[in-house]
């Protein structure tokens, strides 16, 4: 077994229990791709085991923190078990949920989402793809019967020196599965759609809109970024007369007309339109349009802290035009799912953005991912969602 020994003083994260350890940590010891190896401390304590990453900062990726844990077959099929039955104690429909959460799960690189009979995976890490045989005959193992596509084709397998992959595991057939969320029927495409195919992680967000909808009631929404629909949906459920849909991607937005269409909406209470959303958002300011209530869900535009001063510039230009389109009272429902920016910081954006739109503005709530896509004290890293429900004055 390979040891790897930290500096004096580096491995205080780790006996905070945070699962990465970054290559500035590290005073010897090295291993192959994915490898399991023991970590030490400067004086010689066995700290745990990890995965070791030769190509990315995150130097090292613990599986455990337990210096007698054996990291094996059996260790990974006991910690998706334990993974899936803690999504079974939750109040959701098992059939569309995130299954396994990487770190928050301890397993680091692992990502599993359940949409009807498919169980779609991500391997992200150099650890989660040596183990990629024994990981793929446990999930077949904890859940019986169901397919299992992967959609590793992101551009993070980049920095762990690894190349994208995507296609069936196990089983075949149709990649467009129908899920229901919260009575909204809903296509997911896993092969084609973004991430795993649908963002499972604004569902709860998705119920407060449509239930803000209704309660207060809201005519006009102009939801951007809208992907297939999932906000435009609530706010038609909840009663909204008009709702303009803006996404950049066709394929999506012809997703979203059939939900629209498969649900039993009225089609001219939706308006899509397939465009630049900073575009668009300028055309309906010069316009003078004005709107009860606008989502802003953009994709990550910061990955990484390195990445952040030029997603903040972004962000607060979409905040300021979002805000400048609200009536007096309209309500704005705005989002960032950046890891390279923590919710103090997006906080700040979105205030720098009102003073620049003139508009007063209250916090009536912060929100964040759905609990099936759960947060460790140990990893604040790991609060990727972050959320703002803000009402003009």
């Amino acid at each position: 077994m390979k040891v790897i020994r930290l500096h004096p003083g580096k491995e205080r994260a780790v006996l905070r229990r945070h699962p990465w350890v970054f290559t500035g940590a590290i005073a010897r010891g090295a291993a192959d791709s994915g490898e399991t190896v023991r970590v030490d401390s400067a004086d010689g304590r066995t700290l745990g085991w990890a995965a070791y990453s030769p190509h990315s900062q995150i130097r090292l990726r613990m599986w455990s923190f337990d210096p007698a844990q054996r990291i094996d077959a059996a260790f990974f099929g006991e910690r998706l078990r334990q993974s899936i039955a803690r999504r079974g104690e939750l109040d959701l429909d098992p059939r569309a949920a995130r299954l396994v959460w990487g770190e928050a799960d301890g397993l680091p690189g692992l990502v599993v989402d359940r949409f009807d009979d498919i169980a779609v995976v991500q391997l992200l890490s150099a650890g989660a793809e040596r183990w990629r045989d024994v990981l793929l005959q446990a999930l077949r193992e904890q859940l019986p019967g169901l397919r299992i596509y992967e959609r590793s084709d992101v551009g993070v397998r980049a920095h762990e020196g690894l190349q994208p992959r995507s296609g069936w595991l196990h089983g075949d057939g149709a990649t467009r599965v129908a899920i229901e969320e919260h009575g909204m029927r809903l296509q997911v495409d896993v092969a084609g759609g973004h991430k795993t195919g649908f963002y499972l992680d604004q569902r709860d967000n998705r119920l407060r809109f449509r239930e803000l909808v209704r309660r207060q009631g809201l005519r006009r929404v102009l939801n951007c970024y809208a992907y297939s629909g999932g906000f435009t949906l609530a706010a038609l459920a909840g009663g909204a007369e008009q709702v303009i849909s803006v996404d950049s991607s066709g394929p999506a937005l012809e997703l979203a007309a059939a939900h629209v269409r498969d649900n039993g909406f009225d089609a001219s209470r939706s308006v899509l339109r397939e465009d630049d959303v900073g575009r668009v958002l300028r055309e309906l300011r010069e316009a003078g349009e004005r709107f009860d209530a606008v989502v802003l869900d953009p994709p990550k535009l910061a990955a990484s802290v390195a990445q952040a001063a030029r997603a903040t510039r972004a962000y607060k230009d979409i905040n300021r035009l979002g805000l400048g389109l609200l009536r007096p009272g309209g309500w704005l429902f705005t989002f960032s799912c950046s890891g390279g920016i923590d919710s103090t910081l997006f906080g700040s954006v979105v205030a720098g953005a009102a003073v620049d739109a003139q508009r007063d503005a209250e916090i009536v709530r912060r929100v964040g991912a759905a609990p099936d896509h759960p947060q460790l004290l140990s990893f604040p890293e790991g609060e990727y969602l972050k959320g703002l429900l803000l009402r003009a004055r």
